[in-house]
């Protein structure tokens, strides 16, 4: 070999290496193209799939538009009585005829039937924008089946696709860029040529390599081959069953139909998705970043803007409707704090919910969450400012937390019209610490624009400035005009402007820490080995009952919001124990002994009743055969031996006609039957209770899919009696 032609640094060494860069690149491009063919390919099968499904609600709406509507659309120029008097009564009779047909009605010239063909046109064009698909899980057919099966292989590869579909479509565009420059010369002559006629053209593949380099190092420090790999892999699986999909529908309907809304394009007004904030705010906000890097779940529009909005603002009420997602949003602005570097957080909020905050911020994001209640609490703080996370705390443990140290990088404070009274201790706590804190997040879902002086006092303690500004008199003049007047400070949406694309079905598990007082009565239950006693503890001395704290709350703020609330209950002594700390005006309780005709009044009453109303029901009586559809806001006091019993239950508010999101409340108790039945039931076969759950013989028989009572009782009372024992020993 001539001297210099293999030595390192020689135009044969660079080219070398620079064609195994290259060959890198261009592996990583390969797999980069496959994830965006791919996601292009699962993307057009839910479009295709789409197609029918969206015509027929097109069609159906121009059915329900008179064909006199036409007239409008011309400015009053068409002559409609000819196509009235051959019988074409609406918009969609005209809109399916062709001009041809048309033309064969007495009096209509092709003048005539050009225009009203453009003008059903340009009516069902304006429809494509508005509706939106509702998937019915109790009447799928060929079509909604075929979309379900399409979205499922999008909702299968879940959140991390859209990180890896984002990060294809960087590289795409990056390395086709930079490969033809860097490709190397090959052959000494043609190396020679080049060293010789093309030094600029040298230049720029040096850079173009280098430039390789730095995105190829990157991606392999990201671990962006594994992202894009096991994407491609998720986006390749065969096809589910039209059973499984529906299956997997029902258990994780909503994130269908977030892939449905970005692919639809069919997402709520944005106006009113942006809570009408002015254009000024508006565009800070939309300008903002949202890192999820430590977030494990996706966003809808409204609630990516909702984070943002709290993070460009930095001290702010986020007072959505109930049900829309405060808390994930909340947890989203965590997490974009904790990839910005960030260590410490707070939150604060009532007992009933610090084990809810917990889990879901365990489940939502890669964060750790420190709760600090309880005898240790002092020492669970200690250790928070130690290590960081998130630490949960409540009101009543807010004031005797040191605020000598350093102050969290954001508070967050749940359920802030807690602290309307300036006075009281929690309300001076949460001031004090709002004061030392440079991001703060209050949540609310009870509307401000009807307690004007409340808001006045929470924005007193986030932006002082802007408490002049807020007069009772924007309140008067409309919601829109009150939220635009305080927009620097306060974000609302209603579920009917921003959920018209969501599933009618919404189900929080609600997981509340035993009281003292119910842990005695609990512990009495399990001692005594009674099943039914043990499944009702909770309620023993309502007085101090956790879950009844929980439920006054959730019916609380359902009455904020005009909304109709059902309870169930296995038991009647706890409906009746729901009945007394509810109020007065609450029908019911719906039981076994009441006869038919006197159950469908006190149902009709409940749906006469205007806004806020309550109804109790024995989950065996109401759970089957009642139209509970006015209801938009379910608790069940108890999970069930029998899961279709719940199904039932729930099934008579969630159902067709139903207008409103339906929410449901499970009322759970951490360490208690209540565990223990959901991981006995959950561990069964779940797809086979779906799938029978599904079928004439189930809804007929339920006992046919059920446990058996006695065997799971008597599980639970000795699996229980031998954890409270040993319990007992180690304390």
């Amino acid at each position: 070999m001539a001297s210099g032609e293999g030595a390192e640094g020689s135009p044969v060494a660079v080219g070398r290496k620079a064609r195994v860069l290259v060959g890198r690149a261009e592996r990583l491009y390969g797999l980069a193209r496959g994830v965006i063919d791919d996601h292009a390919r699962a993307v057009g099968e839910v479009r295709t799939a789409l197609v029918p499904i969206h015509a027929e609600l097109v069609a159906r709406e121009l059915a329900g538009i008179p064909v006199s509507r036409l007239k409008d659309v011309t400015e009053g120029r068409l002559r409609i009585g000819a196509l009235e008097a051959a019988g074409l009564g609406t918009v969609r009779a005209v809109f399916e005829a062709s001009r041809y047909e048309l033309r064969q009605i007495p009096g209509v010239g092709a003048q005539t039937a050009d225009q009203a063909l453009a003008a059903a046109r340009q009516i069902a064009r304006a429809l494509e924008e508005t509706v939106s698909v509702r998937i019915d899980v109790d009447h799928p057919d060929p079509r909604t089946t075929a979309l379900v099966i399409a979205l499922r292989r999008l909702v299968e590869a879940g959140p991390e696709l859209r990180r890896a579909v984002d990060a294809a479509q960087g590289l795409d565009r990056k390395i086709a860029a930079l490969l033809p420059a860097a490709r190397p010369a090959t052959g000494r002559l043609r190396m020679a040529l080049t060293s010789l006629t093309s030094k600029a053209k040298s230049g720029r593949a040096l850079a173009a390599v280098a430039e390789l380099r730095a995105l190829t190092a990157d991606a392999v420090a990201k671990d962006v081959h594994l992202l894009l790999a096991q994407a491609s892999t998720d986006l390749l699986r065969e096809s589910a069953s039209d059973a499984e999909a529906w299956v997997d529908f029902e258990l994780r309907s909503a994130e269908y139909y977030s892939q449905l809304v970005e692919i639809a394009g069919s997402a709520p007004d944005v106006e009113a998705a942006e809570g009408f904030l002015p254009a000024k705010v508006a565009d800070r906000v939309h300008a903002q970043g949202l890192d999820d890097t430590h977030r494990r779940v996706s966003l809808r529009g409204y609630q990516s803007f909702g984070a943002r909005f709290a993070l460009a603002q930095r001290r702010v009420v986020l007072g959505d409707e109930m049900g829309l997602g405060k808390t994930i949003q909340a947890i989203a602005v965590l997490a974009h704090l904790a990839a910005d570097g960030h260590s410490h957080f707070l939150v604060v909020c009532p007992a009933s919910v610090l084990i809810n905050w917990t889990r879901e911020i365990r489940s939502r994001s890669t964060l750790r969450a420190v709760p600090v209640h309880g005898p240790d609490r002092q020492d669970a703080y200690a250790e928070w400012r130690e290590r960081g996370g998130v630490a949960v705390t409540t009101f009543d443990v807010l004031h005797s937390l040191p605020t000598s140290t350093e102050p969290p990088a954001a508070l967050v404070v749940d359920e802030a019209h807690y602290v309307k009274n300036p006075d009281a201790r929690r309300s001076r706590a949460v001031a004090e610490w709002t004061e030392r804190c440079e991001r703060v997040m209050f949540l609310t879902g009870t509307p401000m624009e009807n307690r004007v002086e409340e808001f006045r006092t929470l924005v007193r303690y986030l932006q002082p400035e802007l408490v002049p500004r807020i007069q009772s008199s924007e309140a008067v003049a409309g919601p829109h005009a009150f939220r635009k007047s305080v927009a620097p400070a306060y974000l609302r949406r209603n579920q009917r402007d921003v959920l018209t694309e969501l599933p009618a079905l919404l189900q929080v598990d609600e997981w509340e820490e035993f009281s003292a007082a119910d842990q005695d009565a609990y512990r009495e239950a399990v001692a005594a080995g009674n099943f039914m006693a043990m499944r009702r503890a909770a309620y023993a001395h309502a007085e101090k009952s956790a879950k009844l704290q929980r439920l006054r709350e959730l019916v609380a703020e359902a009455a904020a919001n005009d909304l109709k609330v059902v309870v169930f209950s296995y038991f009647r002594d706890v409906l009746a124990t729901v009945q007394q700390a509810v109020g007065k005006d609450v029908l019911g309780p719906l039981a076994g002994g009441v006869p038919a005709a006197r159950r469908q009044r006190l149902v009709d009453e409940f749906a006469a009743a205007p806004g806020h109303a309550v109804l109790l029901c024995q989950i065996e009586a109401g759970g089957v055969g009642l139209n509970l559809q006015a209801a938009s806001v379910v608790i069940l006091c108890e999970p069930q031996v029998k899961p279709t019993l719940e199904h039932q239950a729930v099934a008579r508010a969630h159902r067709m006609g139903q207008v409103r999101t339906v929410q449901v409340h499970r009322l759970l108790a951490t360490d208690s039957v209540d565990d223990r039945l959901l991981r006995i039931l959950e561990n069964k076969d779940r797809l086979f209770d779906a799938y029978a759950r599904r079928s004439d013989v189930a809804e007929a028989t339920p006992d046919a899919v059920d446990v058996s009572d006695g065997t799971l009782a008597r599980r639970i009372v000795e699996e229980e009696q031998q954890r409270l024992a040993t319990v007992g020993q180690g304390g």
